[in-house]
């Protein structure tokens, strides 16, 4: 793999400043209640909930919320019906886009993502259009202070995986995995201590396209409408921004 999307790590810091918004209750609510109502309440068989519920520990969601969204998902409690959808199309400069939303009112979704396409330099495509530039992969993110590059970059080969990155001006080592296997290298990092930032399936682009400048600029706010908006879930692009240009752009 060529290299992944710098807003890939930069969007894991953000994530507690978006839990004092309240925007990430909201979004682990839908999936706690979506995972529940396609395999049930059941969490040693149900690996899409159990990761929602750590999710939802980690975000320190309350007990109470857990456990009504999962009793709304099992139908045991009225609430919205919530719909899966995909939408595909691009951003500036033709970085293709892949948006998944969990959404209770798809005509509104689709007319608030069309906005923010159009909004800034891009454009909602047809289905496909751009899906098969991307791979379902495990994404695994390791701070760079939690253990030596030789000791994680041992044990990540050693469990089975795809890619190991640790890019000169980054601060997290990046592991890339097949999706069925993200399970048995996150155990195995755990069980010699090395603490996981963040695990989860995602899809990985087969190129990218390199922004600078005013394209860049006009990307990283792109990224950040949609994933403000409550009803998207996860946000996949195929763009890259070097470190030196993403300092600019901070300043």
């Amino acid at each position: 793999m060529s290299g992944h999307n710098k807003w890939a790590s930069i969007k894991h810091k953000k994530a507690a400043t978006d839990a004092k918004k309240g925007k990430v209750f909201t979004k682990i609510i839908r999936e706690i209640v979506v995972a529940t109502k396609e395999s049930g309440a059941q969490i040693e068989n149900n690996a899409r909930l159990r990761k929602a519920i750590e999710d939802a520990k980690e975000a320190n969601m309350p007990q109470d919320n857990i456990k009504k969204a999962i009793q709304r998902g099992a139908g045991e409690i009225p609430g919205a019906i919530y719909e899966e959808m995909v939408y595909e199309g691009y951003g500036p400069a033709g970085v293709a886009l892949i948006v998944e939303v969990t959404t209770d009112n798809k005509n509104r979704t689709a007319s608030d993502i069309r906005k923010m396409l159009s909004s800034h330099k891009g454009n909602l495509g047809e289905t496909g259009c751009v899906g098969w530039m991307f791979g379902r992969k495990g994404y695994i993110i390791i701070n760079k202070s939690a253990a030596d590059e030789e000791t994680v970059m041992n044990t990540a080969l050693d469990a089975g995986v795809e890619d190991f990155k640790s890019e000169t001006g980054s601060d997290v080592y990046e592991i890339i995995t097949f999706s069925q296997d993200l399970e048995t290298v996150k155990n195995a990092l755990k069980e010699k201590n090395i603490p996981v930032v963040s695990a989860e399936v995602t899809m990985v682009p087969q190129t990218h396209i390199i922004l600078t400048g005013d394209d860049a600029k006009c990307m990283l706010k792109l990224i950040d409408a949609l994933e403000e908006h409550d009803d998207v879930k996860n946000v996949y692009a195929n763009f890259d921004i070097s470190s030196e240009e993403m300092e600019k752009l901070s300043v």
